[in-house]
């Protein structure tokens, strides 16, 4: 696979994460197969490959068709979504340098990690507990993600934790988009060459049923 293709499975993953972000907060309707997918990339912490931290590129369906939108020229672009993605690639820089905060990460994940012998991972305790490894760490780094939407339905603490647990996913990506080379600059300046090869993952290598 090339650096291009990696790059942009990282970046799907930004934009996954946050639309399904966008989605809670709006109180739209979202698959619970799309958070799981979202979320499981939280447990590959050694994988051999780019394509392995997501399983398969179809579980980047809603990311690559995400980026899409927001990319490119057909003007069907979310301020929000585009908010939480250039956060997401701001605060990594920031957490890249604190390897207290790098360190902190890695032994909440193994915990949830552990907690999942006993449960799905859906289940609200795996998703507090990821919330909680967010609140403790990435939310600590200014400035913070503002989460818009709906406040009645954020007040819910199950949605507010949901989200939570999503912008620690989408962080994930972020962290790996920085280990491909990845730069802020490159999604401006390459933004048609990141919609090209999306585009063609989602052509190519997408069956859907």
């Amino acid at each position: 696979m090339s650096s291009i293709s990696e790059r942009t499975l990282a970046l799907a993953g930004m934009f996954q994460a946050s639309a399904l972000v966008k989605a809670i907060a709006t109180n739209s309707e979202i698959n619970d197969h799309d958070v799981e997918v979202t979320l499981e990339t939280l447990f590959v912490t050694s994988p051999e490959s780019t394509l392995e931290v997501y399983g398969s590129i179809d579980n980047l369906y809603i990311g690559l068709h995400t980026l899409i939108q927001q990319l490119g020229g057909d003007g069907q672009r979310d301020i929000d979504i585009a908010r939480y993605v250039i956060s997401l690639l701001h605060l990594c820089n920031k957490l890249m340098n604190k390897g207290n905060m790098m360190a902190q990460l890695s032994e909440g994940i193994e915990n949830a990690r552990a907690q999942r012998a006993h449960f799905p991972l859906l289940h609200e305790n795996v998703i507090a507990n990821l919330a909680g490894i967010y609140t403790d760490t990435i939310s600590q780094l200014q400035p913070k993600i503002m989460v818009t939407g709906d406040s009645q339905h954020l007040s819910n603490n199950t949605n507010a934790n949901k989200v939570r647990a999503l912008l620690l996913a989408g962080m994930r990506s972020a962290v790996l988009w920085q280990q491909l080379k990845g730069s802020r600059w490159q999604v401006l300046l390459q933004r048609k060459r990141f919609v090209q090869e999306a585009e063609y993952l989602l052509k190519e290598k997408i069956i859907r049923h």
